[in-house]
């Protein structure tokens, strides 16, 4: 405690006034630096949502000229413009029904070009270099090269562009940002699933089920009895299901000549059980095909849908009717 001249504590009024002064000159530069702090953090959140002149009036040059259409059917997709912050960008129309559907992949690609980017770690956190080791879909005989990254397996890999015809919104048909969680609030569309940007049982579960080996009555899966089919699907399904694969996201054409070729039993098996990320199958539809028993439905197939998703069915032209 500070005394005065005379030797004597000081008294209460005084040693207050002492003290207020002390904490004045303490606080007043914390005050001040915090006030400034706050008044940049203002200006900066003001300049970030608000558009300048340049991308208000007139979409970005490099996203025009991405999102021009590559063909008649995406001319009435909506054109992506650059959005005034992030946030507007989120909950753009096109990351919603109905305008995903209609999505080109060059305005998903002029903002989430990043997925296509070759970048696979060369060495995995545990030290192991991947030129040295094979990921699981590598295991495969119909899988060509070195590791890739999820998205380019499924747009850019050789294997991809022989075998599929994918497209950002046929996984991609929208999420909602707010809390990725379904039934959360009055505007819940039916769309979302739990923390997933894609429905996994209604579109991984495609190409990454297991084969459902005992209703096509076979012996035992097919990796222990395909020897003895000679590795052909064909020697079966040339009777058996012909209808097939004709679907926008497949090529069925190149499916069939690849499965007709030596081994070709791979080509199919990679899609109907090698690359399996579940233990369940996916259901199907049993699409009528020539010669086909309609007599009796199999208990199995009594759920079954007979044709393919609305989304999924190929348009095709035919005079002035299209199908």
């Amino acid at each position: 405690m500070p005394y005065r001249a005379d030797g004597f504590p000081p008294s209460h009024e005084s040693f207050q006034i002492n003290n207020n002064a002390m904490n004045a000159r303490t606080l007043c530069p914390r005050l001040g630096w915090m006030a400034a702090a706050w008044v940049i953090t203002l200006t900066l959140m003001a300049c970030s949502d608000a558009p300048d002149d340049a991308s208000a009036s007139a979409p970005s040059e490099s996203i025009t000229a991405a999102s021009a259409p590559a063909s008649a059917a995406s001319a009435a997709a909506p054109v992506a413009t650059r959005p005034v912050s992030y946030h507007a960008a989120r909950y753009d129309p096109i990351h919603f029904k109905p305008a995903i559907e209609q999505a080109s992949d060059q305005q998903c690609l002029a903002c989430h070009a990043e997925v296509l980017q070759p970048a696979v770690r060369k060495t995995s956190i545990a030290g192991v270099a991947a030129a040295d080791a094979k990921a699981w879909y590598q295991a495969l005989s119909t899988y060509q090269g070195a590791q890739d990254t999820f998205h380019r397996r499924h747009l850019e890999t050789p294997l991809a562009r022989q075998l599929m015809r994918m497209k950002c919104n046929t996984c991609h048909q929208g999420n909602d940002p707010r809390d990725e969680a379904p039934g959360t609030s009055a505007s819940f569309t039916g769309q979302q699933t739990l923390r997933k940007m894609v429905s996994a049982e209604s579109m991984c579960l495609r190409c990454h089920g297991t084969m459902n080996w005992p209703v096509m009555t076979l012996p035992e899966p097919w990796p222990k009895i395909k020897d003895s089919f000679q590795n052909n699907c064909l020697m079966c399904h040339t009777v058996f299901r012909t209808n097939r694969h004709q679907v926008n996201y497949l090529n069925a054409e190149a499916i069939e000549e690849a499965a007709a070729k030596p081994n070709g039993g791979d080509v199919c098996y990679g899609c109907h059980g090698g690359r399996a990320w579940y233990r369940i199958n996916f259901p199907y539809p049993r699409h009528p095909w020539p010669g086909m028993d309609t007599s009796t439905t199999p208990d199995w197939a009594k759920d079954r849908p007979t044709e393919s998703e609305i989304r999924f069915l190929i348009a095709t032209t035919t005079g002035d009717e299209k199908k």
